[in-house]
């Protein structure tokens, strides 16, 4: 979000995960991961121990970031899980002189993420390049959901039905703005239906709810693990009697790189929500160059 503002010279510091322009990962990291990836079960089983003992899922590096002297901290609080928290953030905030200004983003959907970016903008003193960045995603968005509706229209009306997996083992379909984009695109993701706005947070799912929906489509993109990652947790799974069940009712299925697209909820959920539009309706041709996704052939 400050980078596509124009605001990259003024990064001095970044999470552990952030990588995204690649021109940033030179800036010094602050926090660190508890948790090692191995699978996702595994992941989950870390997790769930680590919550229910009250300990915390990342590090800060607190004399470092005393030494930087931030006038403005960026971070969120939509997800314990995913990035360090907000109360720890605000309590180093509160001990540094002088003390910098704690800007916190919770967006529960695609709307919410472009106000965001206008926070962003007045945090840094960029309201204006905030502001004509906004207007130029809102185009492409319109754009988009404009062409979502024309197939919309040609399928008499009949959404696809659609359900998005956010984790794979336990099953996590997408929660928050992802139903959103699906809804947008001309698909429908009745697991965790959106309303026109956000789904909510991503919850445990029992796998014969999925089973029952009998989707058409299957989007597997595991929440912050890249292509390969996400390959190998679907090859982990092919072989469980819920993944042979919905197997039955698919007509296609799709893997993600979720690290770098939907699970961050940043400007390229735009890209995502094109990608959506041009992979449920058999349109390669409108998904954005160099989007990170592949065809998974199941039989």
């Amino acid at each position: 979000m400050l980078c596509i503002i124009g605001g990259e010279k003024l990064l001095i510091g970044r999470n552990h995960e952030d990588d995204y322009p690649a021109t940033i990962t030179d800036r010094p990291v602050l926090t660190g991961q508890k948790t090692v990836f191995t699978t996702a079960a595994d992941v989950d089983r870390q997790v769930s121990e680590a919550l229910s003992q009250g300990d915390s899922l990342y590090t800060l590096n607190t004399d470092l970031l005393q030494q930087l002297q931030p006038q403005v901290i960026l971070t969120q609080d939509i997800c314990k899980v995913c990035a360090i928290d907000l109360m720890t953030v605000e309590r180093v905030a509160q001990k540094m002189t002088p003390r910098p200004s704690v800007v916190t983003l919770n967006p529960l959907s695609l709307e919410d993420v472009l106000e965001n970016i206008a926070q962003v903008g007045k945090a840094v003193k960029m309201e204006d390049q905030a502001s004509r960045v906004i207007h130029s995603l809102q185009e492409r968005i319109a754009k988009a959901v404009s062409r979502g509706n024309e197939f919309l229209a040609a399928n008499d009306g009949v959404r696809k039905n659609t359900v998005f997996i956010e984790w794979c083992d336990p099953v996590y379909p997408g929660g928050h703005w992802t139903p959103q984009l699906i809804h947008m695109a001309g698909g429908s993701h009745p697991v965790k239906p959106s309303d026109g706005g956000g789904a909510g947070p991503s919850r445990r799912t029992p796998e014969q709810v999925v089973v029952d929906l009998k989707p058409e489509l299957v989007i597997v993109c595991p929440c912050g693990l890249n292509l390969d990652d996400s390959r190998k947790e679907v090859v982990l799974i092919q072989d469980k009697p819920w993944w042979k069940e919905i197997m039955k009712t698919c007509q296609k299925v799709v893997i993600l790189d979720g690290n770098q697209m939907f699970n961050r909820p940043g400007p390229r959920l735009v890209e995502c929500l094109e990608f959506l539009v041009g992979w449920l309706w058999d349109k390669p041709e409108l998904i954005p160059e160099g989007f990170p996704y592949e065809e998974w052939k199941h039989t």
